[in-house]
């Protein structure tokens, strides 16, 4: 179980209309409006959500970072059907879910405190969809980007599922990161890129070599929050964009 006295306290700063939540201030963890508290603030998490034109219903989420919470609120509003699994490491994290708005934990989402690595190399449950966004102090943790790590993602999805990373602030070792993801999913890879920030998203898809290559159009999935899909409707373009750029035989990304 990880130990509170092992992780940084984060900081929370408040304005009039939103709170954020920084590790140190050189670096924003997340961003809540307070009127809009479901809402997602950041593009790189609007693309993140690219996994709908895969799989526009899955039945069960996984996400490695809760932060403040924002793919996890969003993902429970707009995807009633969903099972969503958080894994969490630092209990101080955690501490501050009430202050952005987290659900509580109920028959369809759990907050876990838990190391995810040793979760994901232990665990026999399996999900559609895992998003990986865990980050600390000094970056993307070398157990949460090693080969292993991505090897047991790999095995933690159900076949067809679809792996979603944020390789945000990995510059030195982006390139071998990438390499690392390509071989655990045997190369089955699209990379998008957000324009207006360093992160740079993976998606890999289990066991389905062409799925990637045939990603369905920017189509809002059923019940889905009509407001809510609109505004993603430029990010999901992004993903889409980018996988008809692979088919042509280019990993670049159009809209960068």
């Amino acid at each position: 179980m990880p130990n509170a006295t092992d992780h940084v306290k984060p900081v929370i700063y408040e304005t009039l209309s939103s709170k954020s939540l920084f590790f140190s201030m050189h670096d924003i963890q997340s961003r809540m409006d307070i009127m809009h508290p479901d809402a997602l603030q950041f593009e790189y998490t609007r693309i993140m959500m690219g996994f709908l034109l895969h799989n526009p219903h899955p039945r069960s989420i996984a996400m490695i970072g809760l932060g403040g919470g924002s793919l996890a609120k969003f993902c429970y509003r707009c995807l009633p059907q969903t099972d969503i699994t958080v894994i969490e490491i630092n209990p101080h994290v955690i501490a501050l879910r009430d202050h952005f708005s987290v659900p509580a934990d109920d028959h369809r989402f759990t907050v876990r405190l838990a190391d995810a690595a040793t979760f994901l190399r232990k665990t026999d449950e399996k999900f559609d969809v895992l998003l990986a966004d865990g980050f600390d102090i000094d970056g993307l943790p070398p157990a949460l980007s090693s080969p292993q790590f991505y090897d047991d993602c790999y095995n933690a999805l159900n076949p067809a599922g679809m792996f979603v990373a944020n390789l945000h602030g990995c510059k030195p070792l982006y390139e071998v990161i990438v390499d690392r993801i390509r071989a655990a999913f045997d190369d089955n890879l699209l990379m998008v890129n957000d324009p207006g920030a360093t992160n740079r998203l993976a998606f890999a898809v289990k066991d389905a070599p062409q799925a990637l290559l045939k990603l369905a159009g920017v189509r809002r999935p059923l019940g889905f929050d009509d407001v809510a899909w609109r505004d993603l409707v430029p990010s999901m373009a992004r993903v889409f964009l980018a996988s008809r750029a692979r088919v042509r035989g280019s990993d670049s990304n159009p809209l960068t």
